[in-house]
C-alpha cells in the first residue's frame, strides 16, 4: 500500500499531522493507498505559493502556457495505462472502461482546449475603448469521485491556459488519479505554485478554500446539496463559483422512434459507470400505448450487459464506488418497491465488493421519490405519457436540468428539444462530444464546462477607455 504526500509550491510535502485517509478498491474492499488529510496550515501554504506564482504565470505569453499544458498532455498519453489502472482500482470500474472512457475519452477535450486557447483573442479593440480578458486568479478546483481524471481535465486545463493558478482538491474517495497531475506538472517544469495538489476531507479542505480571502474562484462538481453549501461559503468573499451539480435526466421516446436502438443508448447511460453519472438518463418517458413492447425490450437489452467483477476484463459494469453508495442505492430501491412496480432486477455479481444489480421500475409516478431524486446507481424509472405535451411537462418536472435524450422523427424531436429546460440534449443518438459546452439549468448548476465557454469561465472582463 502506497502512502502519498501533498504537492505544494513545487515540492512533495510529507504529512506532518499524521492524519490520513484510506483509499479503498470498491471492487475488492482492499485498501490501496493512504493520502494526507490536509489541514488549514497546508491550505494556507498552498495559497501563499499560488499568490507568488500568479503574477508571472498570468503575464506569460499564451503560447508559453500552451507549451506547458501540451507537455502535461504528452505525459498523460505516455502514462495512459498507469492512469487507467489507478482509475480502475479506486473507482471500481472494469479496466477497459477505465482506459477508454475515463482517460482516453478526455484526450480530445484537452486537444480542443489547447486549440481554442491558441486561437483566443485576449484583447478586443473598439472605438474609444479596449476589452482585456484577464485571468480570474487563484482557482480552487474541487472535483468529484465519479470521474477522477476527466473532471480534472475540465477544470485544470482551461484554468491554466487562461493564465490562472490552481489548487486542486480531489474527492477523498478517489484521490489517487490526481497524483498523475502533480507528476505531470513536476515533469514539465511547471513553475512552482502554478498547480498544487492538496488532498483531504471535503468539509475541511474544500470549506477552507471556499472561504479563503485570497482564493478568487471555486470550480466545484458534485451534488446539488454540496454546491449550495459551497455557494454559501463563497458568498462571504463574493467569490466567483462555477458549479456542475446533480441531474435527473430524461430519455424520451417519441412514437416512430427505433425503440430498440433508443433503449440501448438510454440504458448505456444508466448502467455504464454503474449509473454514477450526473447525466445518466434515469427517467424513461415512453408512450403508454407501446408499454408491452418497450418493457420486453428493456429486459432483453439489460440481459446483454455483463454486471461482473470489476477485476474481470470482460465485464461491462463493475462495482459501486463505496459502501455508502451501495447503501444509498439499496435504500432508494426499497422506496421504489413501495412507490412503483418492480419490472426487473437482474443478476448482479455476488463476490466481495460493492456490487448492485440492474433495476427497472415501471408505472412510476412523475412525482415519486425515485423519479425526482438523484440515485446515482443502475436504476431506471419508466414514466408513461399519453401525448407529447405531457411528455414535455414530465421532462421539466424536476429541480434539475442537466441533460437528456430524445428519440423519434427529427422534426418533432427538435420541437420537443426546444421546450426542455436542460443544458444539453442528444437527438436520435447524435454523436456526443466533450468539446461541446456542458452544464445545467435550474439546480443542476451555474456556468459551463468544455468548449470556448469552458475557457471563458476562467477570465474576468476589463474595459480600458482610450
Amino acid at each position: 500500500m502506497d502512502i502519498y504526500s501533498l504537492f505544494i509550491d513545487g515540492d512533495w510535502i510529507e504529512n506532518k499531522f499524521d492524519d490520513y485517509i484510506e483509499v479503498e478498491n470498491p471492487g475488492t474492499k482492499e485498501i490501496i493507498g493512504k493520502v494526507p488529510a490536509a489541514k488549514e496550515e497546508d491550505v494556507n501554504k498552498a495559497v501563499e505559493g499560488a499568490l507568488r506564482a500568479f503574477p508571472k504565470w498570468k503575464n506569460l505569453e499564451a503560447e508559453e502556457r500552451i507549451k506547458y499544458v501540451q507537455g502535461m498532455y504528452e505525459y498523460f498519453k505516455k502514462n495512459v495505462d498507469e492512469i487507467a489502472k489507478t482509475v480502475h482500482l479506486e473507482l471500481g470500474c472494469p479496466p477497459d472502461f477505465a482506459k477508454q472512457r475515463h482517460v482516453e475519452g478526455y484526450f480530445g477535450n484537452i486537444e480542443n482546449f489547447i486549440k481554442l486557447a491558441s486561437e483566443y483573442e485576449f484583447t478586443e479593440f473598439y472605438e474609444g475603448y479596449e476589452i482585456y480578458k484577464d485571468p480570474v486568479g487563484i482557482i480552487g478546483a474541487l472535483t468529484p469521485w465519479n470521474f477522477p481524471f476527466g473532471q480534472i481535465v475540465k477544470k485544470v486545463i482551461p484554468a491554466l491556459l487562461m493564465g490562472n493558478v490552481v489548487i486542486l482538491k480531489p474527492s477523498q474517495r478517489t484521490p489517487l488519479t490526481a497524483y498523475f497531475w502533480a507528476e505531470a506538472a513536476h515533469e514539465v517544469g511547471l513553475p512552482d505554485g502554478v498547480f498544487q495538489l492538496v488532498t483531504g476531507r471535503g468539509a475541511e479542505v474544500g470549506n477552507i478554500l471556499a472561504t479563503h480571502k485570497d482564493v478568487d474562484m471555486i470550480s466545484f462538481t458534485g451534488s446539488t446539496k454540496g454546491g449550495i453549501e459551497i455557494s454559501k461559503l463563497a458568498a462571504d468573499t463574493v467569490k466567483r463559483v462555477s458549479l456542475e451539480l446533480g441531474g435527473k435526466s430524461p430519455g424520451i421516446l417519441l412514437e416512430g422512434a427505433d425503440y430498440k436502438k433508443a433503449l440501448k443508448s438510454i440504458l448505456g447511460t444508466v448502467y455504464l459507470n454503474m449509473g454514477q453519472s450526473c447525466s445518466a438518463k434515469t427517467r424513461l418517458l415512453a408512450p403508454r400505448k407501446d408499454k408491452e413492447e418497450i418493457e420486453k425490450l428493456l429486459i432483453d437489452i439489460t440481459q446483454e450487459f455483463k454486471f461482473g467483477s470489476s477485476q474481470d476484463e470482460t465485464s461491462d459494469v463493475g462495482a459501486l464506488q463505496s459502501k455508502k453508495q451501495l447503501d444509498k442505492v439499496s435504500g432508494y430501491v426499497e422506496v421504489g418497491k413501495d412507490e412503483a412496480q418492480l419490472l426487473h432486477q437482474g443478476q448482479g455479481y455476488e463476490g466481495e465488493g460493492y456490487y448492485f444489480p440492474p433495476t427497472i421500475f415501471t408505472e412510476v409516478d412523475q412525482n415519486a421519490k425515485i423519479a425526482q431524486e438523484e440515485i446515482f446507481g443502475p436504476v431506471l424509472s419508466i414514466i408513461y405519457y399519453d401525448d407529447v405535451d405531457e411528455a414535455i411537462e414530465i421532462a421539466n418536472n424536476t429541480i434539475y436540468g442537466l441533460s437528456g435524450m430524445i428519440f423519434g422523427p427529427e422534426e418533432e424531436a427538435r420541437k420537443v428539444a426546444k421546450e426542455i429546460r436542460t443544458g444539453q440534449l442528444q437527438i436520435n443518438d447524435a454523436p456526443f462530444t466533450h468539446n461541446a459546452p456542458f452544464g445545467g439549468f435550474k439546480q443542476s448548476g451555474i456556468g459551463r464546462e468544455g468548449s470556448i465557454y469552458g475557457l471563458e469561465e476562467y477570465v474576468e472582463i476589463k474595459t480600458i477607455f482610450v
